[in-house]
């Protein structure tokens, strides 16, 4: 493997980062947030954050206690000589005190280390501690390689942070492996799932958490969506990892309500919400979601504004992140026999296309929210309908299997190589392969669906397979009971290595700890792998 050893200076700027948010933790009762003191000066108690890294940009990501000018230092070393400085916005309540400023003009392939400051807007020689964070902007070098990370699914099914376990310790695995980037493939967080101050477990013990007033109901409030996305940073291990490894960020139904779809209208037996269009919901969220993660089409003034977009890193990899939520058609039984809306609407297809059909990248990674082949029901509300693309009929394409039908069609006879499809969503981790001579639909090139997750949430059984496309169930992990607590096992992340010299990229399925399950070596160029 041509990649990098893991950068010797991350560690202690970690432990610098952490320090910093620390220190402005007052001690809370068990199960409860630790509260921010106010002291004289702004601060950055949910620490810093970079994401949508390129070969010479990044976005860097911090929230203050207060309105502040956010100031962004750059250097080479951790001793931030002849830093370069970065003016970024003012925050302010607007924004929910959170804002991004883009860093350009950075060198490839490099460590970049940063520090955010925060400057009282009346008096800007009045400024917080510095919290510091570092990342690697891609190479342009193919032989540098690159490695990283995704998986998705946190704070669900009421399984939150959790003080007795020490937190989301996934993430200390997960920045162990020292990658260039995360890809989070949804369901940051759940919206829908309050968090009670303590659950009972199968074997009659106590799964405690620490709640947030924001936490104890479903969202429907602004506030209530940024609380949510608040309570997630509250995790020690998180702001680490945050601080070590940017992000890709994409969104999916938890963000909202479980299983939406644009139009919805809630039904007035679900008493827990007083807003009833999923509409309404969907904006506040979406504007909590570009408030507290680093993604460029979400940033203010962005003329995008939108969650799909392409991140491409270096001459290896593009990713093409897909939102298989905002242009999505209702959830049906998926039986219709022509269907152009599907779950990507018809712009974003165009869109999809158009760009896999411009990247020279290597591999071609489709960051989709959600499986293609897994049959994955929507059953709310006493409802029998598919919530995803599989509806479970083995035969010809159908419903949403339409319009994925003809993206694969478009991939094969284009000539586009190198795509590899990675998701969350089901909580359980497995690999499909997907081969034209198994299929109903036969006019499509073989390739690999990878799946992760959760991170902290409840695992569930395996999902049925839909023959329509082929898949063959290679590997899979998962519980036979519903529901099981992080303190039950079945945490799972992914890793991609993809190396500079070969070309060849490795797909290793891993368990919250970083056990090693499943490993699939796929070569750059080669039909059915």
């Amino acid at each position: 493997m041509s990649h990098r050893p893991p950068f010797p200076g991350r560690r202690s700027v970690l432990r610098g980062s952490l320090a910093a948010s620390a220190a402005l933790a007052v001690p809370a009762a068990a199960g409860a947030a630790p509260a921010f003191a106010l002291s004289g000066r702004p601060e950055a108690g949910w620490g810093v954050q970079a994401g949508d890294v390129t070969t010479d940009s990044g976005l860097v990501w911090v929230r203050s206690d207060r309105p502040a000018r956010m100031i962004v230092e750059t250097s080479a070393t951790e001793s931030f000589r002849n830093a370069r400085r970065w003016h970024g916005p003012l925050l302010g309540p607007g924004t929910d005190f959170t804002g991004t400023t883009r860093l350009r003009g950075l060198p490839p392939g490099e460590q970049i280390h940063y520090r955010v400051l925060l400057a009282d807007p009346d008096d800007p020689r009045r400024t917080g501690e510095p919290v510091p964070g570092t990342f690697r902007t891609a190479p342009v070098r193919r032989r540098d390689g690159v490695r990283f990370l995704w998986s998705g699914d946190l704070a669900g099914q009421g399984w939150g942070i959790n003080p007795d376990r020490g937190g989301y310790r996934i993430y200390d695995a997960m920045a162990a492996l020292d990658p260039d980037f995360f890809l989070c493939s949804g369901d940051n967080i759940y919206a829908d799932g309050p968090i009670s101050a303590t659950a009972a477990l199968p074997d009659g013990s106590t799964w405690r958490n620490v709640t947030t007033e924001e936490k104890s109901k479903v969202a429907e409030t602004l506030a209530e969506f940024r609380g949510n996305f608040r309570y997630n940073l509250l995790d020690d291990n998180l702001r680490r990892f945050n601080a070590q490894v940017p992000s890709i960020v994409q969104w999916d139904d938890h963000e909202v309500r479980n299983n939406w779809y644009p139009g919805e209208v809630i039904a007035a037996t679900d008493t827990r919400y007083t807003e009833k269009s999923v509409d309404v919901l969907a904006a506040r969220a979406n504007r909590a979601f570009g408030e507290y993660f680093p993604v460029s089409t979400l940033r203010p003034g962005a003329r995008e504004g939108r969650v799909h977009r392409v991140v491409r890193h270096g001459p290896l990899l593009d990713v093409f992140v897909l939102d298989m939520r905002t242009y999505r058609n209702a959830n049906t039984p998926g039986t219709q026999t022509t269907d152009t809306q599907g779950i990507l609407g018809e712009e974003q297809l165009r869109w999809l296309k158009r760009e896999l059909s411009r990247s020279r990248a290597v591999w071609k990674v489709i960051a989709a929210d959600m499986p293609l082949g897994l049959v994955v029901p929507d059953t709310t509300e006493g409802q029998k309908n598919i919530e995803a693309v599989a509806q479970g009929d083995p035969g010809a394409p159908l419903g949403r299997e339409l319009q994925i039908a003809e993206l694969l069609r478009y991939i094969k006879h284009r000539r586009i190589t190198g795509t590899v499809w990675l998701t969350a969503d089901v909580h359980h981790t497995s690999a499909q392969h997907y081969l034209p001579e198994r299929a109903a639909f036969t006019d499509f090139e073989p390739f690999w669906e990878f799946v992760s997750g959760p991170l902290n949430a409840g695992a569930f059984p395996a999902s049925a397979l839909d023959g329509t496309f082929g898949p063959e169930r290679v590997f899979v992990k998962a519980p036979t009971a519903s529901n099981v607590s992080p303190a039950g096992g079945y945490q799972f992340f992914g890793e991609v290595d993809i190396d500079g010299g070969s070309g060849d990229l490795t797909v290793r399925l891993r368990e919250q700890d970083g056990t090693v399950l499943f490993t699939k070596v796929l070569r750059p160029g080669r039909v059915g792998q």
